[in-house]
């Protein structure tokens, strides 16, 4: 679907626009939506806008890394939409073409940033300070913003595996942990090359329209900064959490193979008591004593004894 809004020269805002009949000399800026566009529509990136042929390639190739790229009347830009879905980081690809007076924006999925920012637009009453890169602010703005959420709730999730509050079993608190682990990994590989575009863009010098607006641009840097952060921090929180837990598995395994040991230790004589008085020979000392079954018990009792106080001497049982 192509969705279509023209600011006229009068400042006037129009939405009736056909892309057939789109003539720019109209108006002073237009913007054009490509949402979930169909093989049709995509050819309008070439037929009517003559965008460069490397361009359209990374809107039609699927999640290129953030970036972007100069032309000569216009930029084209990539960026990271980032939601959650089942419990994974699903990314989106939302790409840019801006000139002095269009900006058309390119998505294969439905994008809740760029509807809001369409609707906003569309109930405004004075569009004389609004041009193409207020836009373009107004949607990275929220695409942004929208990433703070996911760190949020993944740290929730982290307090959670910490406390252990539900006593759950320690392999399913390492599922939970790991795939924390790898939403982290994912949220890393959009926001890294997010904040990277973002310091490119500041330090352009063929970007007038972001110099002119630079300290909206420094804000949403100053915020993938903060999210770097926080994504490099919880990253740092998961691998601690797993080292305590397999300290703690550790520690629980040596408390176990301590007590059996004791066990085998203390039976291991009176298994070899029990062993020379089990063997089955006719010429043997003491065989047919009247006391020597009761002698041979109390002997293995008191080799079992001070053995047990002389591991408890030790520490074995601290």
């Amino acid at each position: 679907m192509i969705k279509l809004i023209g600011i006229t020269n009068e400042n006037n805002l129009e939405t009736d626009i056909s892309i057939d009949s789109l003539n720019s000399t109209k108006y002073k800026w237009y913007w054009v939506d490509f949402s979930e566009p169909t093989e049709e529509e995509v050819k309008h990136l070439a037929d009517t806008f003559q965008f460069h042929p490397l361009a359209i390639e990374d809107c039609v190739q699927r999640l290129q890394r953030p970036k972007l790229d100069y032309y000569e009347d216009y930029t084209f830009y990539v960026t990271h939409i980032i939601r959650e879905e089942e419990k994974e980081i699903v990314k989106e690809e939302l790409d840019f073409f801006i000139g002095e007076n269009f900006i058309v924006t390119f998505h294969r999925k439905p994008a809740k940033e760029i509807n809001h920012v369409w609707d906003k637009l569309l109930s405004q009453k004075s569009f004389k300070k609004r041009d193409t890169y207020y836009l373009f602010y107004q949607v990275l703005d929220k695409i942004v913003d929208n990433y703070f959420p996911l760190i949020y709730k993944i740290e929730d999730d982290l307090d959670k595996i910490e406390d252990n509050t539900q006593n759950k079993s320690m392999d399913y608190l390492m599922n939970e942990l790991f795939d924390t682990r790898y939403m982290l990994l994912n949220l890393r590989h959009s926001v890294n090359p997010m904040r990277d575009l973002l310091y490119r863009m500041l330090n352009s010098h063929h970007l007038s329209g972001i110099r002119e607006r630079r300290e909206y641009f420094s804000d949403i840097y100053d915020h993938l900064l903060k999210l770097s952060e926080m994504v490099m921090s919880n990253r740092e929180i998961t691998a601690d959490i797993r080292d305590s837990y397999l300290s703690l598995n550790s520690h629980q395994t040596n408390n176990v193979m301590k007590v059996l040991t004791i066990i085998t230790s203390i039976f291991a004589p009176l298994t070899f008591i029990a062993g020379i008085y089990g063997m089955n020979f006719e010429n043997m000392p003491e065989l047919t004593w009247k006391y020597g079954y009761l002698l041979s018990l109390g002997f293995m009792g008191i080799v079992g004894l001070l053995m047990y106080l002389w591991f408890k001497r030790k520490g074995w049982f601290k």
